[in-house]
């Protein structure tokens, strides 16, 4: 099964065609391949409000269901992937104390 037309965009750095699909883990959304692919390991369908959602293919359900195709994220294939983004929650190691007058 394809994506339909209406699913599919191009990626800013190597203009080839992709599709957006939110991710059934934590709703944020990925870009996949536009084409479906043997050797992706996404899982992609189309849900009944005619969104795109995608999940990961794990050793637990190695195959995509009967409504999925298999697909390739996006970043894995792009020769000119955008820069990774930190996850932002992270803590710093503090280095130092900073100094601050004593008060009475």
């Amino acid at each position: 099964m394809k994506p339909s037309r209406d699913h599919i965009a191009a990626c800013r750095e190597c203009r080839a065609p992709i599709c957006w699909a939110l991710t059934t883990a934590n709703g944020r959304r990925q870009p996949v391949d536009a084409e479906p692919s043997a050797e992706g390991n996404l899982a992609v369908t189309q849900g009944a409000d005619g969104k795109l959602y995608v999940r990961s293919l794990t050793k637990a359900h190695p195959e995509p269901r009967p409504s999925e195709w298999r697909a390739m994220p996006h970043h894995a294939t792009c020769p000119s992937p955008p820069p990774r983004r930190s996850g932002g929650g992270g803590h710093r190691a503090r280095t130092q104390v900073r100094p601050a007058p004593w008060q009475r």
